[in-house]
């Protein structure tokens, strides 16, 4: 670990070249991508002259070599890796050159499959290299990135602690630069509970023989919700196909999650982005076994309304038609688009967090208020789990999981489970942004024994009719109490308005005791006066 942890603060420290070319909240900009280039470089490794041979060998036989060049880029054991670079350049080679080192480095990434020249797209790394180049940095951060101390190997550095680098470099970043780290990822101990929380019902029926689940995280982040899902599922049955989906806006993140996906050998392919799940469903007519997800918290969906609107329109034969919150926030938007697509003949489950404005925000017959009624009239509330304040990177406030599905165990039909879990938590020694506590194992083992045994202290059960009410407007005639009394009258020359009706700006006095006459008389105050 200690290894690992060097690897985090030696490319977190390479980031100081680019002082005074780059300002602090830049400096990612150049960071992730190279990070990402350098775990491309190391896992090619393995098969680049095999790459090479094949090219020269096949170039010219056929139009599009493609599949020659797939088939030829396998990782140490031999298994496809699902991307290629034919170039003959590396980081080390790289390094040889140092003249034309910016046009060997374009080359290079030119020459990657074109799955991975859509993660540098998004990360505009060419446009960075030339700043690099017209600096006289590219060539200092090549020769950064080529040390032994970020040698990034998958026989030095696992898939699971490459991901996790990817995840504390956006983190670190982030809250230099006061940014959201939150808004791109969630802590693994909150993930891992979640996780938990989703298949702890399902855990028979995932240790079936040859059965195909597929998981989707509407604003996967960096991906690791859905690792931890699948990490989770093939634990308990190594047996089962897990496909993971997810949809990311954000262009550097969505480079990562794909990146991060991809050499994991997962389907890329199935990691849309980076466009607004809200406004641009790149999974229109798919439906899934699991969901998860960390929504944004009072984000507003203005950018998303039209689009939004139009599909509101359309009712339940669309994904909002149980009504539309306030602008400002669209938690409860990414809450009806999971449970649109929950399939319709066969068991779904859903855990997402949010904060608690999806709980408490808006009235009776407001968008919020209908919202809720809806998912309870249909009975897809199991349980909602309150979790301890400062769990997270980029806010202290408490947060919520929300656990849904289509189909309840018979003794939860009808009801809704609340599972106060505030007290479950463990002081960091170290906070990191807004993060000062954390769940230990044991407290997740706790909280999920309380969802199990549905009767504990920390546990309330209500049945959905509990939650439903009407809001009544009660009107009245307008009732005036009309008294003159001494004390009233006294309380008049308490009004500016008033007093001022006896005074006059004329300058001419006979027309100023004029008008003072005429204003004492509108006070009906003539005879008490004079």
């Amino acid at each position: 670990m200690s290894n690992f942890q060097e690897k985090i603060t030696f490319i977190w420290d390479c980031a100081d070249l680019l002082r005074g070319t780059y300002k602090r909240n830049e400096y990612q900009k150049v960071i992730l991508p190279f990070t990402v280039l350098k775990r491309f470089d190391s896992v090619l490794s393995d098969s680049k002259e095999k790459v090479l041979e094949a090219r020269n060998k096949y170039k010219g036989q056929f139009e599009n070599m493609e599949h020659i060049l797939y088939d030829s880029a396998k990782d140490s054991s031999g298994k496809p890796l699902g991307f290629y670079n034919y170039s003959k350049y590396d980081f080390k080679t790289l390094l040889e050159d140092p003249e034309h080192i910016e046009q060997n480095l374009i080359h290079y990434i030119d020459r990657f499959s074109k799955n991975v020249q859509d993660i540098f797209d998004n990360f505009y790394l060419k446009a960075h290299i030339a700043r690099l180049a017209k600096a006289d940095l590219l060539f200092l951060l090549i020769k950064k990135f080529s040390e032994s101390k970020v040698d990034l190997h998958p026989d030095v550095v696992s898939n699971h602690e490459m991901g996790t680098i990817f995840e504390e470099l956006i983190r670190k970043f982030a809250e230099q630069s006061n940014e959201e780290a939150g808004e791109h990822f969630t802590p693994r101990d909150v993930v891992e509970l979640m996780t938990k929380l989703i298949f702890v019902e399902n855990g028979v029926h995932l240790k079936k023989k040859n059965i195909i689940k597929k998981i989707y995280d509407p604003a996967c982040g960096t991906g690791g919700m859905l690792t931890s899902c699948k990490d989770f599922v093939l634990s308990m049955n190594e047996s089962v196909d897990i496909v993971l989906y997810g949809q990311e806006l954000n262009e550097e993140i969505y480079a990562v999650c794909k990146a991060d996906m991809l050499m994991k050998g997962e389907q890329d392919e199935n990691i849309k982005g980076p466009t607004s799940t809200l406004s641009n469903d790149q999974f229109e007519d798919d439906q899934f076994d699991f969901m998860i997800s960390n929504p944004p918290y009072g984000t507003k969906w203005e950018a998303d309304q039209k689009a939004v609107k139009k599909e509101a329109e359309k009712g339940f034969e669309g994904r909002f038609g149980a009504g539309l919150p306030r602008i400002n926030d669209g938690q409860l938007l990414f809450l009806q688009h999971m449970l649109s697509k929950m399939k319709a003949k066969e068991k779904s489950r859903i855990a997402v967090i949010t904060n608690g404005s999806p709980l408490f925000t808006g009235d009776a017959g407001s968008g919020e208020s209908d919202i809720r009624k809806w998912m309870i009239e249909n009975d897809f509330i199991e349980a909602i789990i309150a979790l301890p304040d400062q769990l997270f990177y980029n806010t202290g406030i408490r947060t919520y999981i929300w656990v849904l599905t289509n189909e309840k165990p018979t003794s939860r039909v009808g009801k809704i489970q609340l599972v106060d879990a505030t007290s479950k938590f463990k002081k960091m020694r170290r906070s990191l942004g807004y993060k000062r506590q954390y769940l230990t194992d044991d407290d997740i083992k706790q909280i999920l024994e309380c969802y199990n045994e549905f009767s504990s202290s920390n546990v309330k059960i209500f049945d959905n009719e509990d939650f439903g009410y009407t809001k009544v407007t009660v009107e009245r005639p307008l009732q005036l109490n009309y008294c003159v009394t001494d004390e009233r009258l006294e309380k008049l020359y308490a009004y500016k308005g008033f007093s001022k009706l006896a005074e006059s700006k004329k300058d001419n006095p006979d027309e100023k005791l004029k008008e003072e006459e005429a204003g004492r008389k509108r006070r009906c105050l003539d005879d008490e006066i004079g």
